[in-house]
């Protein structure tokens, strides 16, 4: 089987369902973006030496495609797609709580970096948040169900704890934004 169908050399793609699209329609960006951010969590996931941090990001990467799906799939058309549940923003909220109780009460704005890993995870989440922002876009458009909303949200979330969690793990002293006094 080839990978390449030729059916978006001219700039349209198929959603699930057959509806077509331009490429840059909101809703392709908006499970572009998820994509994107998947791809980023699967790097992050491939350096982790926790095996339940790596167990809870590869859960997040199929709950990313679970998601993927819905968006990706052609809103006027009844079609059979994996579950997004509450029990999966649950996942997410646990697991912050765990990393919390372990890393000093945030006091400060901090900056992204540190070490190469923590940076990584804070490019995860911008991506994330980019992609919540792509959601939320299509959503005004065209409306999302409620839980995929509150599980990107919660993943950005998810996602600034598990790199301050990751500095902690590696002795890394968080950078602390200095804002400049005039």
């Amino acid at each position: 089987m080839k990978i390449y169908t030729r059916t978006g050399d001219e700039g349209m793609t198929s959603l699930f369902g057959g509806t077509r699209l331009p490429k840059h329609h909101v809703r392709i960006e908006a499970y572009g973006s998820l994509d994107e951010v998947n791809a980023w969590i699967g790097l992050v996931r491939d350096q982790v030496s926790d095996e339940n941090t790596a167990a809870v990001l590869k859960k997040i990467q199929d709950h990313l495609f679970a998601i993927g799906s819905h968006l990706a799939a052609s809103p006027d058309k009844k079609l059979p797609l994996p579950e997004v549940t509450g029990e999966d923003i649950k996942l997410l909220e646990d697991e912050m709580d765990h990393m919390t109780t372990q890393v000093s009460p945030l006091k400060h704005f901090i900056l992204p970096g540190g070490h190469k890993r923590v940076s990584e995870i804070h490019l995860a989440r911008t991506v994330c948040r980019r992609a919540e922002r792509r959601v939320m876009a299509l959503h005004q458009e065209s409306p999302v169900e409620p839980v995929i909303l509150v599980f990107l949200n919660r993943l950005s979330d998810y996602l600034f704890i598990l790199g301050r969690w990751t500095a902690h793990q590696l002795g890394i002293e968080e950078i602390k934004w200095n804002p400049r006094k005039e």
